[in-house]
């Protein structure tokens, strides 16, 4: 089955890396490529049969946030990744704020820029591990005002919990899978129940509350 993609880049140079690398998975179809976040709001006005929009953050007219924002409000079935340069702390959580599925680096190899496109359009959200780092540690020294119900005492399965812990590394879903021995549908399955238990509807939001369930070392 095919992943339709879209991508938003400005610059010449890393569009092509991309592009090379979307290459070697015959799964994913580019439909098409746009240079700011307005011209991929135009794009998507006149088809909006796209399952993933690789965006970039820093862009002339429209940056990234600003686009992800948006789209997200008129096209929530589409998953946004972030694929950028920038691992700035505002950058991250002005991204993730806006809607963001997934954060990776350019630097990303291949094989995981397919695996994170594999986790995301399964519903996962995937962050490099730097990026991971950094929220955690935003959240672990922040006021961040998610909405936290005090009174909720989750409880989390012995695998629930490994899986969190590992999703705190920004793993993806397959890697988590080969290093618990399980298949990647069963660690989608648990995510889904962990958000459910967590009531939470997005990446820091379940950082942020694994943080102060104390589920987070």
């Amino acid at each position: 089955m095919s992943i339709r993609t879209l991508i938003t880049e400005d610059s010449i140079t890393a569009l092509r890396a991309l592009e090379i690398k979307l290459s070697e998975f015959p799964e994913v179809v580019i439909k098409g490529t746009v240079n700011n976040g307005q011209e991929a709001l135009d794009f998507l006005s006149k088809n909006h049969r796209i399952d993933i929009v690789f965006m970039d953050i820093e862009m002339p007219v429209m940056n990234g946030i600003q686009a992800t924002e948006i789209i997200k409000q008129k096209y929530p079935q589409i998953k946004i990744i972030i694929i950028t340069m920038h691992d700035a702390d505002h950058y991250v959580f002005d991204a993730i704020k806006a809607g963001a599925d997934s954060y990776i680096l350019k630097d990303t190899k291949a094989d995981k820029v397919f695996e994170t496109i594999l986790d995301t359009q399964n519903g996962g959200a995937v962050m490099s591990p730097s990026i991971a780092q950094k929220t955690l540690s935003f959240l672990r020294g922040s006021s961040f005002s998610g909405h936290v119900s005090e009174d909720e005492s989750p409880q989390l399965s012995d695998r629930e919990s490994e899986i969190l812990e590992q999703i705190m590394k920004g793993l993806t879903n397959k890697a988590i899978a080969d290093n618990l021995f399980i298949s990647p549908f069963t660690v989608k399955r648990h995510i889904e129940n962990i958000y459910k238990k967590l009531h939470a509807h997005n990446r820091v939001e379940l950082l942020h509350k694994a943080n102060k369930k104390k589920f987070l070392g």
